[in-house]
C-alpha cells in the first residue's frame, strides 16, 4: 500500500521545562479530506502508523482516517533528550496539535473518533478526559490496554525494547520481529511482511534495525517499574468505549476487563482467542468489529 507520509511541526514540552526546539510528527491521511468524520489511529509503544493501513483502507470510503507516528517512532522525529520520552504531557501536546491542525481544515466542527492500540489507547483515554481539548472525542477504541497495567508485563516489554538489535538481512529482521510479536496472533505472511517493511530502518553500515529511537528503551531502564493504576482517569470517561482484548494478554487481565464493564464508560469488551498483547486490527474480523462500532 503506497500512501504518502505527511508531517506536522509541533512544539516540544520538556520534563524539566527547558526550551526545546520544535520537531515534526508524521502521519498518513486516508479518504476524502473534506469528510468531517475523522478517525485518528495511534499505535503501540514501538510500532508505527503503517500498522493501520488495513483498517484505514477499510474505513476510507466512510471516514477520513489519520494514522500518526508517535514521537520517536516511524517517520516522526526523535527527541534530543531521552528523559522526555517519559514525560506524558508531551504525547498529549502532540495529539492536541494534530487535532487542532485537522480541525483548522474544516468550516464546521469535525466528528472525531479515536482508535488506539496499547499506548495509543492510553493517549486516547487521556485526550478524551482532557479539559479544553481542541476537539471532543466521540467514540474510543482501545486495543488491549486498561486502567491497571501490571509491572510483570511492563518488565517483559522493557526487556525487548531496550535491546536495539541489528540484522544483516531483511529476512533476519522479519523473523526476529515475528518472534517477539507472536502475541499479536495469527497474521498472514503478507501482513508480517508489511509490518516488517515499515518497521525496519536501514543503517549506514548496511545493517537494519527497528524504526524507532533506541532511547525509548534506554529511558525505560531508568524507571522503577511498578503497576500503573489509572482507575481515577478511567472513571472520568463518559463516551462510548470499546475494548479489544487478547484472551492470552499479560497486559490486560480478564479481571480488569470485567471491572471496565461496570466502571467509567461501562465499556463493551470484545475478546479474541489465541491472541495476547495486542490485537492488531489487521484481520477482517477485528476490522469489521471496529468499523461497525465507529460507523454506527
Amino acid at each position: 500500500m503506497n500512501i504518502p507520509v505527511k508531517k506536522l511541526l509541533v512544539p516540544t514540552p520538556s520534563v524539566d521545562n527547558t526550551p526545546r526546539k520544535p520537531r515534526h510528527i508524521a502521519y498518513t491521511d486516508w479518504g476524502n479530506p473534506k469528510n468531517p468524520h475523522v478517525v485518528i489511529c495511534v499505535h503501540g509503544l514501538t510500532r508505527n502508523c503503517r500498522d493501520f493501513d488495513y483498517l484505514a483502507h477499510a474505513l476510507e470510503s466512510e471516514c477520513r482516517v489519520i494514522a500518526v507516528d508517535v514521537v520517536g517512532r516511524g517517520h516522526s522525529d526523535w527527541l534530543e533528550h531521552a528523559d522526555d520520552y517519559n514525560f506524558y504531557p508531551l504525547y498529549l501536546s502532540d495529539a492536541a496539535s494534530l487535532m487542532t491542525h485537522l480541525q483548522s481544515q474544516y468550516d464546521t466542527t469535525i466528528t472525531l473518533d479515536w482508535v488506539g492500540i496499547s499506548m495509543g489507547g492510553l493517549i486516547g483515554m487521556m485526550m478524551a478526559i482532557r479539559p479544553k481539548s481542541p476537539v471532543s472525542i466521540r467514540k474510543l477504541v482501545m486495543s488491549d490496554i486498561g486502567p491497571l497495567i501490571p509491572a510483570t508485563a511492563l518488565m517483559r516489554i522493557s526487556d525487548y525494547v531496550g535491546r536495539d538489535p541489528r540484522f544483516d538481512t531483511f529476512e533476519e529482521f522479519k523473523a526476529y520481529m515475528k518472534k517477539i510479536s507472536a502475541p499479536f496472533g495469527i497474521l498472514t505472511d503478507e501482513q508480517w511482511t508489511h509490518m516488517a517493511i515499515h518497521s525496519m530502518r536501514q543503517y549506514e553500515d548496511g545493517t537494519c534495525g527497528f524504526r524507532y529511537d533506541p532511547q525509548i528503551g534506554l529511558s525505560l531502564k531508568g524507571l522503577k517499574i511498578k503497576d500503573i493504576d489509572l482507575w481515577q482517569q478511567w472513571d472520568q470517561l463518559t463516551i462510548p468505549t470499546m475494548i479489544l482484548r487478547g484472551v492470552e494478554s499479560d497486559l490486560l487481565s480478564s479481571d480488569t476487563a470485567e471491572r471496565m464493564k461496570i466502571r467509567g464508560p461501562k465499556a463493551q469488551i470484545v475478546e479474541f482467542p489465541n491472541v495476547g498483547h495486542a490485537p492488531t486490527i489487521m484481520n477482517e474480523q477485528q476490522i469489521q468489529i471496529v468499523r461497525d462500532f465507529i460507523c454506527t
